[in-house]
Order: C-alpha cells, then structure tokens, then sequence
C-alpha cells in the first residue's frame, strides 16, 4: 500500500484491477475543502490516457513490476519472439501484448518487458531508434534543414514527417515517445 504523496512521474499503480502509469500530476489546494491530486495516467493495458482525481492522503494500490531485459529476434504471423537476456530462453508473445511497441521493433534490438504477476503487461522500446527510410519523395536541390517536411515510411513501416533532405536509404533517429523524426544519422 501507499497514499498519494507518494505519486511520482512513472509510478505504476493498480486500480479496479487495471495497471496504470502516472504520466503527470498536480496538487490543489483549493480555498474551500480539502486537498486533491489531479493526475493523466495511462492504462498499461490498452495505451489510452485518462484523467483521475484522487483525495489528499488517500491510499492506493502500488504495482510491483518485474523488467526483464530481451533481445527481439523476429516475428512470425502474429507471433514475436524475443530472447531472454539472462536465461537465454525464448520468449513468444502476441500482437496485443506487445501494442504500439511493434512500430518501433528491430531485429536484434534490446527491449524491456514489464512483467505484473506473471504476465507481459508492457514492451519497452528504447527511447530513441534508428529506422531506414523506406520510402519518401526526392529531395530537391536546395532543400536545407530549415525547410518544410514531406512523409516518409521507415523500415518497420512506420509513418513519419522527415526534413526535405532525407532520402530513401537514408537512416533516420527517431523519438519513440512522440513519433517523431530528431536527426538524419
């Protein structure tokens, strides 16, 4: 058990039985009555965010997450497979478990999973990657970095705004956060 004033940015907690990651909070004091935190959290489960209040003091369920460390090897209909760092043993989980992180998968990348009572609740990718642009529209001469954007597909087929100098084969880091492109590589 813990209470509100323990709530940090990250802090994963359980609620109706649905983990949740705390995104953000405030505290407000309002002049009338008592004390509250505001928070956006996110369900581990689904991706989806959303906004709870929850009184001064008020006690709530701490998560305990176990990381495992794996290396993703490749995927196979809608199956991934991964390989566990520490005991080299071979782990398969489906589409749904591993959610938007499929975007941004690579073969041979290290990820975390996120393990709750057993069970894959969430795949980590690293923050920022680097994706082959697949595909995107020529560069014009005299594109510079201060221009616009045209979209591009990298190479795990993911949809992105890159700078007007980039071009196919070009290798890209991106913020796996927000989606976006950070620099040419």
């Amino acid at each position: 058990m813990a209470t509100t004033s323990d709530f940090k940015t990250g802090l994963v907690i359980e609620l109706d039985g649905e983990l949740y990651s705390i995104l953000n909070y405030t505290h407000v004091k309002p002049g009338k009555g008592r004390a509250f935190l505001k928070t956006k959290m996110k369900k581990l489960k689904t991706g989806l965010t959303v906004d709870k209040s929850f009184r001064a003091g008020e006690k709530i369920n701490k998560a305990f997450l176990e990381d495992k460390k794996v290396e993703y090897l490749y995927k196979a209909d809608d199956f991934y497979y991964f390989l566990d760092q520490s005991t080299y043993e071979e782990l398969v989980l489906t589409s749904d478990q591993i959610g938007d992180a499929s975007r941004y998968l690579k073969e041979n990348e290290v990820c975390t999973l996120l393990i709750y009572k057993g069970n894959v609740v969430s795949v980590q990718v690293p923050i920022f990657v680097e994706l082959e642009v697949m595909k995107t529209d020529p560069g014009v001469r005299g594109d510079t970095v201060s221009g616009g954007v045209k979209p591009a597909i990298l190479e795990a087929g993911v949809h992105i705004q890159v700078p007007l100098f980039v071009n196919e084969g070009d290798t890209v880091r991106v913020d796996t956060r927000t989606g976006e492109y950070v620099e040419r590589v």
